[in-house]
């Protein structure tokens, strides 16, 4: 993929703070024209810190950034008609209603969406002339991200943009997702919830202290990660008769086996325990999970990832 196919980039990017404190350290990384891309990490990893860099809030550091092919910051002025942003917290006056609050918007906004169409987008029709200030913290959410939507952006930047949202406005927001997508809008999204970025993105990056440690499409991030076999033993039955590759973690006689080749290793179980007659109990085995992913990620020590 040539350059000019990518609308994000970063590359050794970091982000000081007074103090010296160093909240983004050498990060790089590329989003393709027309992907959602999703940047997961702890609280404190440095994704709010990133994604400032790339909406032109604030300039890097070190390092360069690039939206659209311009520096979001210095050449504001080329990037800002192109994206749209939703933050983690709007601030609204209070006393506008929510279709005021659009055509206000709408005022600074290049070539912006009718009112009427933004509201429809995200399901807000039927509120546009509730004040602001009646509105449920789902559907100040959902405003934001009206909001983001106005200028018809090429870049989108989502900011938790389901906080607050119940299951069905959640899969709504969802569904405009990847209809953005499919219209060639690209989606830069930082959440928390894992599913979201499991069922959205096409690649995603996991940050820790300040650093990508691991990044790829969904499948290959899980797939990095062991898979694990837990069951439990028969009195009598001892861990000790297990095949030796098969032992591992034991709590008495619950028994849990972590493991890169889980098809191979599931079948030596079975054979063992068919010609040992042994019957396993609460035999469980699955693939790793993105959220198991992102835990042991989340648990590695400040040196693992030191440069």
């Amino acid at each position: 993929m040539t350059s000019d196919e990518y609308v994000i980039e970063a590359d050794g990017v970091r982000r000081r703070y007074a103090g010296g404190f160093e909240a983004v350290r050498g990060l790089s990384f590329s989003v393709a024209r027309g992907e959602v891309f999703a940047l997961l990490g702890t609280n404190g990893a440095g994704k709010t810190s990133t994604v400032e860099l790339l909406e032109g809030l604030a300039t890097p550091d070190g390092g360069t950034v690039r939206v659209l092919g311009h520096d979001p910051y210095r050449e504001r002025g080329a990037v800002r008609p192109r994206i749209g942003v939703m933050l983690q917290e709007g601030g609204f006056p209070s006393d506008l209603t929510v279709a005021e609050t659009l055509r206000m918007w709408a005022g600074c906004t290049t070539a912006a969406r009718p009112a009427g169409e933004a509201l429809e987008l995200v399901g807000l029709t039927a509120r546009a002339r509730v004040r602001v200030k009646q509105l449920s913290g789902g559907e100040k959410r959902r405003l934001d991200l009206a909001l983001a939507l106005l200028g018809r952006p090429d870049v989108l930047f989502l900011d938790e943009p389901t906080t607050g949202l119940d299951a069905e406005g959640r899969r709504a927001t969802w569904e405009l997702v990847r209809t953005l997508r499919s219209g060639g809008t690209t989606v830069l999204l930082t959440t928390h919830h894992l599913e979201e970025a499991e069922s959205l993105a096409g690649r995603l990056a996991i940050m820790h202290r300040g650093r990508i440690v691991v990044t790829g499409t969904p499948a290959e991030v899980t797939a990095s990660r062991p898979a694990r076999i837990r069951f439990e033993l028969p009195a009598g039955i001892g861990a000790g008769r297990l095949p030796l590759g098969l032992r591992a973690a034991a709590d008495g006689q619950r028994i849990e086996v972590r493991t890169h080749r889980l098809q191979d290793s599931l079948g030596e179980l079975l054979g063992w325990a068919r010609e040992s007659d042994v019957e396993l109990l609460r035999l469980d085995a699955r693939s790793a999970s993105l959220e198991e992913a992102f835990l042991d990620i989340a648990q590695t020590p400040e040196t693992a990832v030191a440069a």
